[in-house]
């Protein structure tokens, strides 16, 4: 997994929870970002940029693992919070080792937030679910780098941010291991989620003086913090240039290096490299990818290289030797051809070289002629993912995965470390979350996953069954595809297709929930569409023999995908005129649904269908508008099952607020007939006449954004499921949205008369996307978190 095809759906669902990624309010559960705060100085050499101050965050508690620290819902309920099994799923971009405290480590993914490794329960402790975390703060789970503080194993900071073109970043810091958190804005921006993500560590604290941190920005050059992270200034010494659009290049200044075998004096380390990508070199007029200096950043002189290109890793030995490898690429999937010196601060000397991949990762234990060295090389899709070892300083050198009892297909080998407190403990990061070895020394190395409740999926779709079904809900997921889960607490099984796909919308036959119908991205065909079938439950599946009109090219995630009854399917590719069977796919037809034109290139844009429980009859489309610039939202009723349809002159006249198909939905309560609940992003609408007329819900209601917080959807969601006993309402209503400037997730149990808030401040995961409500359980949902996987509650 991990493929390039996730991050573009992912940047879909952020769009939607965070209006436009990264514009707008502050949800109730954080404070939002202060103004711009107090100038910070570059080093003793060279002009301080400006710095930044952002507001800092509450703190919230994390989780044991496998689920969380149980809010209060809305019945005063205990309410849990627990990952739904898939394991791993996505993009680790780094391992973060503490290097003397045992088994302190770290992983930050590229879309999912960051991990604590628990050590005791082998798993791992989601770190970024609380507060700092919400709805409208999406784009921070988008980790770009970590450090940790080498004289205090409590402390952690992190730089986050999804995508540089939304604008500047925060920092983060913990003094309790990432249980609670304080942030501040920066005054660059980061890119957890571009290319050339596995690069680093960028962010480096000073051993001998750790209020003093460096990172290396990916666009603006070399940065310095001399107060723990709270304010920076430019490092102008080595350049004030800050690229343009044209000349980046997914690098910049890729990692940063003290050289010091000391900590803990309190004078700042003099002797610091930092390795610089060919993009920053080009933009800046520098003359080597390696530079040095000798008087703690006050001025620089270029390292002549013996060859020129990437710097991914760099690692010091504790004899002060440093080791330096060089590929041809950024990443994810470093390229080569690559080659690993070692360095002794006036000499270069090849240890290894390979010609069809790259140098991703590299951990150095020991010294000298016992050095144990580690290269993770990637880029080999097709044969294998290559770890190669020396246990002599890089004299000799051995395969240690591919081939081995474990190992695992080739691809994004990035980042690799060896376990300071055991050099038999080598773990490595690839598309699809971490593998280990415990065993490396050994003639035959044994290779396993260590994902446990690390779930980085994007789930693009959820429909659950009625009540009783032999299934909890089906999955549609980017580059995972579509998955039937009957187990909670295992990994599914049950999907169309072993290969690699991704999946785009499902439903299913209401009253015979054994017939499944669902709609894909074929990956290993081109990324082409495709449709499939199940009628036992999902234990079989087949392709549907023919595609309706634009399904096989018009593959964005604005996808959805109805059942009426048995063989009766209706399909609303994204950007198409949503088309019918009435024979399980033999044959489709156009309805008359009227074609959606484009708001913006690039930009998709679809009809969201829902089909009505009681009558078979009835199928609901509601065209968004596409943008918030685009024309007023629309819904059209169908009452011969989806084949033609009429504009509701209820919905035109209810005024439905022009805005993204991904910030906007449309559900049907499945115990009544034409009872249809709407969510413009601006608003919460309820029909209980087929869309005839709507009324608009009070109370929820878009907060503007501050600062690098984004701006507050009033409802961007909508779930039903099981009505409480007794309710006035025959199903529970979920919507996440913003009440009172809180966002959140709330629900109600009388129809939307009064609404209480369902999660708490240590559950806001990033966001919610897709969401939807159980028919078995009171009070239990499903819904995805910004790269966290599925979630449930109970």
């Amino acid at each position: 997994m991990g493929i390039q095809n996730k991050r573009l759906i992912v940047l879909a669902i952020i769009a939607s929870l965070a209006a436009g990624c990264g514009g707008g309010g502050s949800s109730g559960s954080s404070s939002s970002s202060g103004s711009s705060g107090s100038s910070g100085t570059g080093g003793t050499g060279g002009t301080g940029g400006t710095g930044s101050t952002g507001g800092t965050g509450g703190t919230g508690g994390t989780t044991d693992p496998g689920s969380t620290s149980p809010g209060t819902d809305a019945s005063g309920a205990a309410a849990t919070w627990t990952s739904v099994k898939w394991g791993g799923g996505g993009y680790v971009t780094g391992l973060i080792y503490h290097p003397t405290s045992a088994h302190v480590l770290y992983a930050r993914t590229d879309i999912g937030g960051a991990y604590r490794w628990d050590d005791t329960s082998k798993s791992w402790t989601p770190i970024t679910d609380g507060l700092g975390f919400s709805g409208t703060e999406s784009r921070f789970h988008g980790i770009e780098s970590i450090a940790l503080d080498p004289n205090n194993d409590q402390l952690v900071y992190m730089m986050t941010g999804m995508y540089t073109f939304e604008g500047n970043g925060r920092i983060y810091i913990s003094s309790d291991r990432g249980n609670t958190w304080t942030h501040y804005d920066v005054p660059f921006a980061m890119g957890g989620n571009n290319g050339g993500r596995p690069l680093g560590e960028r962010l480096m604290v000073d051993p001998n003086k750790p209020s003093t941190l460096f990172f290396g920005s990916r666009v603006a050059g070399l940065w310095k913090s001399t107060d723990s992270g709270k304010t920076w200034a430019q490092v102008t010494s080595l350049s004030s240039v800050t690229m343009t659009s044209a000349q980046v290049k997914d690098g910049g200044i890729e990692t940063v290096v003290f050289d010091t075998s000391t900590k803990g004096t309190g004078t700042a380390t003099q002797t610091i490299y930092v390795a610089i990508a060919p993009d920053y070199v080009a933009a800046a007029g520098l003359t080597s990818n390696l530079y040095k200096s000798t008087d703690g950043g006050a001025s620089w002189a270029p390292v002549a290289t013996p060859v020129s290109g990437f710097i991914p890793h760099m690692v010091r030995g504790v004899d002060g030797t440093i080791y330096v490898p060089f590929t041809q690429g950024s990443g994810p999937g470093i390229g080569g051809p690559s080659k690993l010196y070692k360095f002794d601060g006036t000499r270069f000397d090849l240890l290894n070289s390979v010609d069809y991949g790259g140098y991703g990762g590299l951990s150095v234990y020991g010294s000298g002629a016992n050095a144990r060295i580690v290269l993770g090389v990637a880029n080999t899709w097709g044969f294998g993912q290559v770890v190669q070892l020396s246990v002599d300083g890089g004299a000799n050198w051995k395969e240690i995965e591919l081939g081995k009892p474990g190992g695992s297909g080739g691809g994004w080998v990035d980042d690799i470390e060896i376990d300071p407190s055991n050099p038999d403990h080598i773990s490595h990061v690839h598309g699809g979350g971490i593998l280990e070895t415990l065993n490396a020394s050994t003639a035959t190395p044994t290779w396993g996953d260590a994902v446990t409740n690390l779930e980085e999926t994007a789930t693009n779709a959820l429909v659950t069954p009625p009540a009783g079904a032999t299934y909890k809900f089906v999955n549609s997921a980017g580059d995972i595809g579509t998955w039937i889960q009957t187990d909670l607490a295992t990994k599914p099984t049950r999907g169309p297709t072993p290969n690699w796909s991704s999946g785009n919308a499902a439903d299913v036959a209401w009253s015979d929930p054994q017939y499944i119908a669902g709609s894909g991205v074929a990956n290993w065909l081109d990324a082409k569409g495709f449709g499939f079938w199940s009628g036992d439950g999902g234990a079989t599946w087949a392709n549907f023999a023919t595609l309706p009109a634009g399904a096989k090219d018009n593959t964005g995630g604005s996808t959805t995908l109805v059942v009426t009854s048995r063989n009766n399917v209706i399909w609303a590719p994204a950007n198409s005129v949503p088309s019918y069977t009435t024979n399980n796919g033999a044959s489709w037809t156009a309805t008359n649904l009227p074609p959606l034109p484009s708001v913006a290139n690039g930009w998709d844009r679809g009809y969201r269908l829902a089909a009505d429980r009681k009558n078979a009859s009835k199928v609901y489309a509601y065209d968004s508008g596409g943008a918030t610039w685009g024309t007023a939202g629309k819904v059209y009723v169908s009452t011969d099952g989806g084949h033609t349809f009429t504009l509701s002159a209820g919905s035109t006249a209810a005024q439905l607020a022009p805005n993204a198909w991904w910030t906007t939905s449309m559900v049907v309560n499945p115990n009544a007939e034409g009872d249809l609940w709407l969510t413009d992003g601006n608003a919460v609408y309820h029909s209980t006449d087929s869309a005839a007329t709507w009324t608009k819900l009070s109370g929820f209601a878009t907060v503007a954004g501050s600062g690098t917080t984004g701006q507050s959807p009033a409802a961007s969601a909508i779930a039903l499921g099981k009505a409480k006993a007794g309710a006035s309402y025959s199903a529970a209503v979920y919507v996440v949205g913003t009440r009172s400037g809180v966002w959140g997730v709330w629900r109600s149990d009388d129809g939307g008369a009064t609404w209480s808030r369902f999660n708490d401040d240590a559950h806001q995961f990033g966001g919610i996307g897709a969401i939807a409500g159980d028919w078995n359980t009171y009070g239990r949902i499903y819904f995805s978190g910004t790269g966290r996987g599925l979630i449930y509650t109970n």
